[in-house]
C-alpha cells in the first residue's frame, strides 16, 4: 500500500508542491543544465525538456533547420515520455532548478504555475514577434493556456480533444454499423462483436497504465459522462458515489473483457502500436492520435478508419476531453541576460504557422501538428489529408468546457483532470487502484475506497482553508 497522502495547505505553492512530488525521487541531475554554459563561444545552448510523442520527435528532427537559420543557438533536447516528464519537469519548475531553458507542460500546469510565479509571461513576447499571431490561436486551447490576468504563459504546440476511432472495414465485415454518436453501452456492445482473440483482434483498445495523464485521462471522461465527479462544492470526495463506481466498473470490465493483452501496462503509445499495426478494432483516445493512424508509412490501417465523437454516457452526456502539449520558459531562465529571448526565438518557430507548412511539405500534411492554431485548418494540402477527422478534432475542440466537466457542480476546473496542484499526486495515486483492478489483482470496490481514502485527505485540507478564511 501507498503511503498515506499528506497535504500542507498552509505553505508556499512550492513547498507544497515539492512534498507532493518527494514520493517519485526522481533527480534531474543527470539532464545537462540549461543556458550557454560549456557552449562554444559566441553560441548560446537551450535546453528543452520535451515530451517523446511522435509529433515532438518530429520536431526535433526537423530542429537543424531553426539551428541553420539560427547559427547563434545550439539545441538540446531533452526527450522523455509522459510520466517521466510530467515528474522531472515539475519538480525542476517547482524548485527552481533551472535545469532547462523552456519545458513541454500542458493546460494542467500552466495556470497553476502562472498563478504561483514560476513562469515567463508569453504575451510580450508574442506580440512583439513578426507575423506570430496570438489570436489565431483556437480559442479553447488559448484560453487554458492562460493565466488569471489572461496572458498566455505557453505557447500551444497542439491541442487535442477525444474521439472514437474505428476499423470500417472490420465492421462492414461483420454487417455492424457505427453510430453517428455512439454510447458507452453501444461501444461496449460492437467490441463483444469484433472481440476475436484466436485472430489476435482486440474489440477496444483502452489505456490502463498507471498515470494521471494515461489511464485516468479517458477515465475521468467515462466518469464525467455518467455524471460522477471526484468533489462536491464543499471538497467532499466523491469516489465512492454510484456514479463514480459505475462507469469505473463499467471500463474496468470493458478493457478486461474486449481489451487489448496486458492492458494494465498499455498507454498511448501501446493503443497506437495495437491499432496501427490491425490489433484492435476501436480505439478511444485522444484526437492527435488520427495522425499516426493515417500515416501510410508507420500505420497498417490508414485509410481504413472511421472517426466519430466521445461515446457518451446511456444519457446523453458527451465524454470528450480538452489537452494541449505547449512550450513554457521558467522564470529561472531569465537568470542569464538573452536567454530568455533566444529560447522564445526556438518557441516561436516551433508554434507558428510556418513551422506547420514545413511539416507538411517535409513530412506529410497529416503528421502536420492539430488543433492549435485555427489557419491549420484553412490549409489546403491539410483539409485535404486530414478530412475524415479534422472538423471532428476541430469541433470537439472548441465545443469542450473545461469549467463544468460534468453534470453537477464541482469546485474545480478540469475535464480529464482535477485542476489543482494536488492532482499530481492524487491522480497518480488513484491510477495505480484503477490499474491494479484492470490487471485483476483486486476488485474495483477495493480501488475506489482507496480512492477515496486519497481524496479524502486532500478535500480535506481545503476545508480547513475555507474555515480559515
Amino acid at each position: 500500500m501507498a503511503p498515506p497522502l499528506r497535504t500542507a495547505r498552509g505553505r508556499p505553492r512550492r513547498a507544497v508542491v515539492a512534498a507532493l512530488l518527494g514520493v517519485l525521487t526522481l533527480a534531474v541531475s543527470g539532464c545537462a543544465g540549461a543556458g550557454s554554459l560549456g557552449a562554444a563561444e559566441g553560441v548560446r545552448t537551450i535546453t528543452i525538456a520535451i515530451v517523446s510523442n511522435p509529433q515532438m520527435e518530429d520536431a526535433i528532427d526537423l530542429s537543424p533547420r531553426f539551428e541553420a537559420e539560427n547559427p547563434g543557438i545550439r539545441l538540446q533536447f531533452v526527450s522523455l515520455s509522459e510520466n517521466e516528464a510530467r515528474a522531472k519537469i515539475t519538480a525542476s519548475v517547482a524548485t527552481g532548478g533551472g535545469e532547462f531553458d523552456a519545458v513541454m507542460i500542458s493546460n494542467y500546469e500552466t495556470p497553476q504555475w502562472a498563478r504561483n510565479g514560476w513562469l515567463v509571461d508569453l504575451d510580450p513576447l508574442m506580440a512583439a514577434t513578426p507575423g506570430y499571431d496570438q489570436a489565431d490561436f483556437i480559442p479553447a486551447v488559448r484560453e487554458a493556456l492562460s493565466g488569471p490576468d489572461g496572458h498566455m504563459y505557453s505557447a500551444p504546440f497542439y491541442g487535442e480533444s477525444s474521439f472514437l476511432m474505428y476499423r470500417k472495414d472490420l465492421l462492414a465485415q461483420a454487417g455492424l454499423t457505427m453510430p453517428a454518436r455512439p454510447t458507452w453501452p453501444q461501444v461496449a456492445g460492437l467490441a463483444a462483436q469484433l472481440d476475436d482473440d484466436a485472430g489476435g483482434m482486440a474489440g477496444i483498445c483502452l489505456r490502463g497504465t498507471p498515470g494521471w495523464g494515461e489511464v485516468m485521462a479517458p477515465l475521468d471522461t467515462v466518469i464525467n459522462a455518467y455524471g460522477g465527479r471526484w468533489f462536491d462544492m464543499g471538497w467532499n470526495a466523491t469516489l465512492d458515489s454510484p456514479q463514480v463506481a459505475e462507469a469505473t466498473r463499467f471500463y474496468v470490465d470493458l478493457v478486461r473483457q474486449h481489451g487489448e493483452p496486458g492492458a494494465a501496462s498499455a498507454g498511448f503509445s501501446e493503443c497506437g502500436t495495437q491499432f496501427s499495426q490491425g490489433n484492435a478494432a476501436m480505439w478511444y483516445d485522444a484526437t492527435v492520435a488520427a495522425s499516426l493512424v493515417e500515416n501510410p508509412e508507420e500505420s497498417k490501417v490508414a485509410g481504413k478508419v472511421g472517426y466519430v465523437p466521445a461515446p457518451t454516457a446511456p444519457s446523453g452526456r458527451p465524454s470528450q476531453w480538452l489537452y494541449s502539449w505547449s512550450l513554457a520558459i521558467p522564470k529561472t531562465t531569465a537568470k542569464e541576460p538573452g536567454q530568455v529571448e533566444a529560447t522564445w526565438k526556438f518557441l516561436a518557430w516551433m508554434t507558428s504557422k510556418p513551422y506547420q507548412q514545413l511539416v507538411g511539405r517535409e513530412l506529410g500534411w497529416s503528421q502536420v501538428p492539430p488543433g492549435a492554431r485555427q489557419s491549420t485548418y484553412r490549409i489546403p494540402q491539410y483539409i485535404e489529408a486530414s478530412a475524415a477527422y479534422a472538423p471532428l478534432t476541430l469541433a470537439a475542440i472548441s465545443s469542450a468546457d473545461q469549467s463544468t466537466p460534468t453534470a453537477q457542480p464541482v469546485p474545480y476546473t478540469g475535464l480529464q483532470f482535477v485542476g489543482i496542484p494536488e492532482f499530481q499526486d492524487l491522480g497518480t495515486r488513484v491510477s495505480q487502484q484503477i490499474s491494479a483492478a484492470i490487471a485483476g489483482q483486486k476488485s474495483v470496490d477495493e480501488a475506489l475506497e482507496q480512492s477515496q481514502q486519497y481524496a479524502t485527505t486532500v478535500g480535506e485540507s481545503y476545508q480547513q482553508e475555507g474555515a480559515q478564511q
